[in-house]
């Protein structure tokens, strides 16, 4: 019969490896952490000094980096692009992973729409797609953030930060269509209210 400290022993190698599987780096160093401190006491409980020791040093290692992570200043800034093939290429790329969260049914070659990369530290690492609606209303088409930043920090960027970006060009609200769950679950955590415009459903923030 396997006993507490076999347990113990194959939940922290599943611990270790699901944390492989992560795109967050913020989560896989969380995860990471659980596992190796699992499998330090694991070592010490089966007499493996090796196996302790070792995992105990990965344990410092990610607590270090998180460390990092929480106290880095981040700098980001909004970047009008018209630049069409970078743009192009950017979208094609997370294509897949876009389509996740929002729906992409619009013509994004549209040269009225704006189009916007978030930058973090001077790299790309989101992008957002609006259109006009009317004179006081800007429809965000795509508000995408790459999985390496996906931390909402680049939400409170655009929807807190920048909101004389907006005001200046004269908007008073954005809106979204629904997307997905956890589309849905950004919104609300950006201050989006789900509300019903012309006889469709839209989740809006007033500016």
């Amino acid at each position: 019969m396997i006993d507490f400290v076999e347990w113990l022993g194959y939940a922290a190698s599943l611990i270790v490896l699901v944390s492989l599987l992560m795109s967050s780096v913020k989560r896989l160093r969380w995860i990471n952490l659980a596992g190796s401190l699992a499998f330090a006491v694991y070592g010490f409980l089966v007499g493996a000094l090796p196996v302790g020791f070792m995992n105990l040093g990965i344990v410092l290692i990610n607590i270090y980096f998180l460390f990092q992570m929480y106290t880095k200043k981040d700098y980001f800034t909004l970047l009008p692009t018209s630049d069409v093939s970078y743009f192009n290429h950017f979208i094609e790329s997370y294509q897949s992973d876009i389509k996740q969260f929002m729906w992409l049914d619009e013509n994004l070659d549209d040269t009225t729409y704006m189009k916007l990369f978030i930058l973090r530290n001077t790299v790309p690492a989101g992008v957002v797609v609006a259109k006009t609606k009317d004179s006081e209303t800007l429809e965000i088409l795509i508000d995408y953030v790459t999985p390496t930043y996906r931390d909402f920090k680049m939400g409170q960027f655009l929807y807190r930060d920048q909101k004389l970006y907006f005001t200046n060009l004269g908007y008073k609200r954005l809106i979204s269509k629904p997307g997905t769950e956890k589309h849905e679950s950004y919104l609300k955590r950006m201050g989006f209210v789900l509300e019903s415009l012309n006889q469709e459903s839209f989740y809006v923030k007033t500016l």
